[in-house]
């Protein structure tokens, strides 16, 4: 199995990994070589196979990637796959693809002869009549078109901009014949969708007929540590602020932002340094900082998750009852924030970038009791077996049923 991305590109694979091995399946992962992501597949007992460049290196900058960066790292990304997955494929039985555009990897698996599967944690991207594509670097042949569905042909001229002529020198390389539309030859006519099917409904969303398995949740049975236990057992439950892996994209003054909105409301916090750093910005004792922590146990002993909208987090914040305020910044996460307002469990915040009233506002209406007592209810309708549901249809496609 194969990703480039953050940690909710990879962890889901490596939920599924361990479910695989359940079922007497060996599963490697061939992932970027970032510390995060090595301690994560090491505690999991998971092989990593190391491939491309540590996303860290690419997306935690003071500014987010320029699409200059882009056209330098897709071109590299391709040449890592066919490299790095042509190596380890070896007698392996099927290639799983997600995370970002993994053109090369379908590429090795025809090369190789063995079935492709690929997979994403959202429809975000997927072409669809009802929706029109994100932005994407680069430039298409012609006017700028309007319609979803012109929009959509445009999108995957601009993937083959980025991606196409790496994909054509390998492939020629290999004696495989030219791909013309590398975007669709990487979906396949028929994707895997790791998300749960009441936070990302899907039927008729897309052009496609979706394998829907549930998302793919890697247990974690990790004490909180004793000091966060501490703060936590010292007073009402706290509500958490964290921005993952939005290094360039997190909020500007996001923690100083957070304390305040949480001190107006006489609320404690648990902050998420996360790769953008965040810190405490005084030495009261309202304010908890955590690096790497379990979020499944510490989300169901807080009073609200802060977050920026990632289909991990949200679904960890969704099982766990807690309210959410949402506040998206790229890719998906306007549209899992938008999901989160109308399941009534969270605020999907406008805009950005909150400010000190706009983030007290959307504390106040998530710690009402009706929105608590909304939130509980979902948490009970959150599929906890999608691994296993999609590790069972990899051992049918291992099969060839």
């Amino acid at each position: 199995m194969t990703t480039w991305g953050s940690r909710g590109d990879v962890e889901p694979l490596v939920g599924l990994a361990v479910a695989l091995r359940e079922l007497g399946v060996e599963a490697r992962v061939s992932a970027p070589p970032d510390e995060d992501f090595v301690r994560l597949l090491g505690r999991a007992g998971v092989p990593h196979v190391p491939l491309g460049p540590t996303v860290r290196s690419v997306v935690a900058n003071p500014k987010p990637p320029t699409g200059e960066d882009a056209f330098r790292l897709a071109p590299a990304l391709v040449a890592a796959r066919f490299e790095t997955l042509g190596a380890a494929v070896g007698a392996s039985d099927v290639l799983l693809a997600t995370g970002l555009m993994p053109a090369g990897a379908r590429d090795v698996a025809e090369h190789h002869g063995i079935p492709y599967v690929y997979s994403c944690f959202h429809t975000y991207g997927l072409p669809s009549r009802h929706f029109a594509p994100g932005v994407r670097p680069g430039t298409a042949d012609g006017a700028e078109p309007t319609g979803n569905r012109a929009q959509w042909e445009q999108d995957a001229q601009r993937v083959n901009a980025l991606y196409g002529e790496a994909v054509a020198r390998h492939r020629e390389a290999l004696g495989l014949p030219p791909v013309d539309n590398v975007r669709d030859y990487v979906f396949t006519e028929r994707p895997w969708l790791a998300a749960d099917p009441v936070l990302c409904p899907s039927d008729g969303l897309t052009d496609f007929d979706l394998v829907q398995t549930g998302a793919w949740i890697l247990p974690d049975d990790r004490p909180l540590p004793e000091d966060l236990e501490a703060f936590l057992g010292a007073g009402a439950p706290p509500v958490y602020v964290g921005f993952g892996s939005m290094a360039a994209h997190a909020p500007k003054d996001a923690a100083r932002v957070a304390i305040e909105s949480a001190r107006a409301l006489g609320r404690r916090l648990v902050l998420a340094s996360g790769w953008a750093g965040l810190a405490a910005v005084d030495e009261a004792d309202d304010c908890f900082v955590v690096g790497e922590v379990n979020q499944q146990a510490l989300f169901r002993r807080v009073a609200a998750v802060v977050h920026h909208g990632g289909a991990g987090t949200t679904t960890t914040a969704s099982r766990a009852g807690a309210p959410q305020v949402v506040v998206p910044q790229i890719a998906d996460q306007p549209l899992l924030a938008a999901r989160v307002a109308e399941l009534g469990i969270g605020v999907a915040h406008d805009g950005r970038t909150p400010t000190t009233e706009s983030l007290t506002d959307a504390f106040t209406t998530v710690l009402d009791a009706e929105v608590q007592a909304r939130a509980e209810a979902v948490s009970e309708t959150i599929r906890t077996d999608g691994a296993m549901v999609a590790a069972k249809r990899l051992v049918d496609v291992i099969k060839g049923e």
